[in-house]
């Protein structure tokens, strides 16, 4: 099953994120949203992170005592072995996909994972900075009908974060959230006479939209993690 694409400039499909059931030992399942052509997307992802032109984005389920030390190539078998083709963004966590909040607003879509077994304060006393490398279990992934850029789109990832906070406290959290979250922000690539927004803050039009939309998926995604 793969997701069809509306035309640039519209909604983009990504709340019909594909699930796909692995059942291995190291991978149980997978969302996929299979954008096409036409994106850009920043991340912080272990595959395919940093600015640039991605075609899908991959969010796969692993065990907790998940050890192996290689999950950008694991990430990107998977895509392989799915028929994911080109470049992607392929994120890990822990927590249970199917249980993962999903929310729009005026055009923005969001889809969140979250797994809160371990969690905390980002500027927190504790001394040491190598964390393991374990799967992020607070991931978001969003997708703005617009163009943004590259500045714009960095500031995305902070307007998202912020909303995660938030939503974080509001469903009765005491955190910013686990040691090793991950985001994805989408945008189009722009066409010819396109407007390329600028801005992306939570008071801009398309970031105040994507706040919205993150802080309603997060929520959604902690309340189901808070009932397991």
């Amino acid at each position: 099953m793969t997701v069809v694409l509306p035309p640039a400039g519209t909604t983009a499909g990504l709340l019909h994120m594909q699930e796909v059931t692995h059942d291995t030992a190291d991978c149980l399942r997978s969302l996929v949203w299979r954008a096409g052509t036409g994106w850009r997307m920043v991340s912080s992802a272990v595959l395919g992170g940093g600015i640039g032109a991605r075609a899908w984005v991959l969010n796969t389920q692993v065990p907790h005592g998940y050890r192996r030390t290689d999950p950008d190539r694991h990430l990107a078998a998977i895509a392989r072995r799915i028929g994911a083709e080109g470049p992607g963004v392929g994120l890990m966590t822990a927590a249970d996909i199917r249980s993962s909040g999903r929310a729009e607003d005026g055009g923005v879509e969001t889809v969140a994972t979250a797994g809160l077994g371990v969690r905390g304060w980002a500027a927190s006393p504790a001394s040491g900075t190598d964390v393991p490398a374990r799967p992020g279990t607070i991931n978001i992934v969003a997708a703005v009908p617009v163009a943004l850029s590259d500045a714009a789109l960095v500031n995305a990832v902070a307007t998202a974060t912020e909303a995660k906070v938030q939503a974080l406290l509001d469903a009765g959290f005491d955190c910013s959230g686990t040691p090793t979250d991950a985001v994805c922000v989408a945008a189009r690539v722009p066409r010819a006479d396109e407007e390329v927004h600028a801005f992306a803050g939570p008071r801009s039009l398309w970031g105040a939209r994507l706040a919205r939309a993150v802080h309603t998926a997060v929520r959604t995604a902690a309340e189901f993690a808070a009932d397991r």
